[in-house]
């Protein structure tokens, strides 16, 4: 199939998080048609696929995902969510930036180079997880990379197919991501009858100052290679449903994106201190979903930098924002790893979508970063 075939073929699978819900039969053949051995894996409740070429040099492994977040209501779309149709040379689709054009543009990618060179000097492996967007309970790559890791198999360069390009593919790259702390809070007053106000202690209207004071903080300044912590709320959830009751608690959802300026420990006490101030008990269930990493050696780097002047005219910005990735699996354990996708104005919109036109520019960036890979590992 060719890039876009695949592509199209992938988003019409609802594969929603942690769900691969068969993309994995779908790619396999591709692979093992070009000599991939290809290997899928149990991870609790998703799975992961595995293809490796060659045995000796270098590894050089495709990072990316096949599944996707939830579509919204499907009738705000202009096109059906799992149709992948081409719209004014568009694909729309969920994933079709994040990121399964990206899986599609790198297979891809990978039959042209090997069309021309059978036996590159070093190692391709396409690792796919099902799991990337979804909860950690349900199982995330960092158990397969420990066990590859136990058995000395280390990449050494990771591209991962995340969408990092803003107004043209390749503009961005990522060569770190910040961490991310989330937390459940249970904000516990008293529940009673709204007549009756000294009788109450409303959880509503104890999480009005907190917010502020929450909003207020300067949590750090970030550094030259990330940018500084943020704090966001994402759900808010209380009341009875009556309107002359004063509930009994109050649930907030929240989300620190730090820097390496601050710790997830002085996260935690920072944000405790300030709810102590408040009437109000609590209750917090915190997640550690990454911790900051930087990529600071520059081999793959320079190799990808390479492949964008020849392809671009120009080298790509270096930005570490946005969220996280499954890249924080694989760069403690020394390996290089970059950030290099689509661009991400739709990901996780309505009318998710990417223009035949980048679909065709990314496959041929992936191409010539394996060009400029054989060439790097010759000289």
């Amino acid at each position: 199939m060719s890039a876009l075939s695949l592509a199209q073929s992938l988003i019409r699978i609802k594969s929603i998080s942690p769900n691969d819900a068969g993309c994995f039969e779908v790619i396999e053949p591709e692979l093992t048609s070009l000599g991939f051995k290809v290997e899928k894996i149990k991870e609790l409740n998703s799975d992961t696929l595995l293809a490796k070429f060659g045995n000796k040099g270098k590894i050089f492994c495709y990072l990316g995902h096949t599944d996707v977040v939830p579509s919204g209501p499907i009738e705000e779309w202009s096109s059906h969510p799992f149709e992948a149709n081409v719209v004014n040379d568009e694909l729309i689709g969920r994933g079709a930036a994040d990121m399964k054009a990206s899986v599609a543009a790198f297979i891809e990618a990978l039959k042209n180079f090997l069309a021309t060179c059978s036996e590159p000097n070093f190692q391709i492996w396409v690792m796919l997880a099902s799991n990337e967007e979804g909860e950690p309970q349900d199982g995330k790559i960092n158990t397969l990379i420990e066990s590859l890791a136990a058995k000395n198999e280390i990449i050494d360069y990771c591209l991962v197919g995340e969408a990092s390009s803003t107004a043209v593919v390749g503009d961005v790259l990522r060569v770190g991501r910040r961490g991310s702390l989330s937390g459940n809070l249970k904000l516990i007053g008293k529940q009673g009858h709204v007549a009756y106000p000294t009788k109450v202690l409303s959880p509503i209207l104890e999480v009005g100052p907190i917010i502020s004071a929450l909003k207020a903080v300067s949590w750090d300044q970030g550094n030259e290679y990330f940018d500084p912590t943020s704090f966001q709320i994402s759900n808010i959830d209380s009341g009875t449903g009556a309107t002359n009751v004063v509930p009994g608690h109050l649930n907030m959802l929240f989300n620190f994106r730090f820097s390496p300026e601050s710790s997830h420990d002085s996260l935690k006490e920072r944000f405790i201190q300030i709810l102590e101030k408040s009437k109000c008990d609590f209750e917090i269930d915190w997640t550690l979903n990454a911790v900051p990493y930087l990529t600071k050696k520059t081999n793959l780097l320079n190799i990808i930098q390479s492949a964008l002047k020849k392809i671009n005219n120009t080298e790509a910005v270096i930005d570490n924002g946005g969220g996280t990735s499954d890249g924080r699996w694989v760069a403690p354990t020394g390996a290089e790893v970059i950030e290099l996708g689509p661009r991400n104005k739709t990901i996780h919109q309505i009318d998710e979508k990417i223009s035949i036109k980048d679909l065709e520019l990314l496959t041929e960036i992936y191409h010539q970063i394996l060009v400029e890979t054989q060439i790097k590992l010759t000289d």
